[in-house]
């Protein structure tokens, strides 16, 4: 739980049980992992299409996990009794999600906050395409390199051959997830949130809030539709999002 303290003089203070956010990291990795592991070893076989999609998207919603775990150790959250272990937990979870390098992650997510929705935001369209296709290729861009890719092909294939796992499971369920997950995590934490509105931004953090219900709010992306209050309260994690948002209503 946080508590929300604020005075005529002093910005809104927040309070937080630091273990709270661990523990709930340590339960999505190890879900993602045990899910994933399971689904591997199935006979897919047996399965029609109407019977995968439920499947994958759950993979893909404990994929998004992983990321906003990630996301909330780029902002020391997850545990800040210590730094490197806080920055580990979140390194891990890049590495799982798709080989994605956390420290240059953590420089363009913070250079985000201070610039959101400029030329300087590593995460905002290139000024002139601003569609949904054209914004996420661009973006996509500024986080995967052909080493990543030839790395991510070649574990698929060694996992493939050594442990005789068929490629229909490693698609369905490794590749397929990770990828939709990135269309999710740019949707609802980006394209939605940084689109700007026909009344203009509102500054500084030229971010809105896709307001949801809770239970729809979480489903769709661990509650990162609740945007504006993130970027004006950066180190509170992404399930006390809610309480922010119905604290300044």
């Amino acid at each position: 739980m946080i508590s929300l303290e604020q005075s005529p003089s002093r910005p809104i203070k927040l309070t937080r049980e630091s273990n709270t956010a661990v523990f709930i990291a340590i339960a999505i990795i190890a879900l993602w992992a045990i899910s994933l592991v399971i689904l591997l070893s199935l006979d897919i076989t047996q399965f029609n299409s109407l019977m995968l999609l439920p499947i994958i998207f759950w993979q893909t919603f404990l994929y998004t996990g992983l990321f906003i775990t990630a996301h909330d150790a780029m902002h020391g959250v997850v545990f800040p009794k210590n730094t490197k272990v806080n920055h580990f937990i979140g390194s891990l979870c890049l590495s799982l999600y798709g080989l994605l390098p956390y420290q240059k992650l953590l420089k363009k997510h913070w250079l985000h906050h201070h610039n959101p929705a400029s030329e300087i935001d590593p995460d905002f369209h290139n000024g002139k395409q601003k569609n949904f296709f054209a914004w996420y290729f661009h973006f996509m861009k500024g986080y995967w390199s052909w080493t990543q890719i030839i790395a991510l092909m070649i574990i698929y294939n060694v996992v493939n051959y050594t442990t005789h796992i068929p490629k229909d499971n490693l698609t369905y369920f490794w590749v397929i997830p990770s990828l939709v997950s990135s269309l999710q995590l740019f949707y609802f934490g980006t394209f939605l949130p940084h689109t700007e509105p026909e009344s203009g931004y509102s500054e500084p953090h030229r971010a809105q809030t896709i307001s949801r219900p809770i239970w729809w709010s979480f489903i769709t992306c661990y509650h990162f539709g609740y945007h504006e209050e993130h970027h004006e309260y950066p180190h509170v994690s992404w399930w006390e999002l809610p309480e922010i948002y119905q604290s300044k209503l």
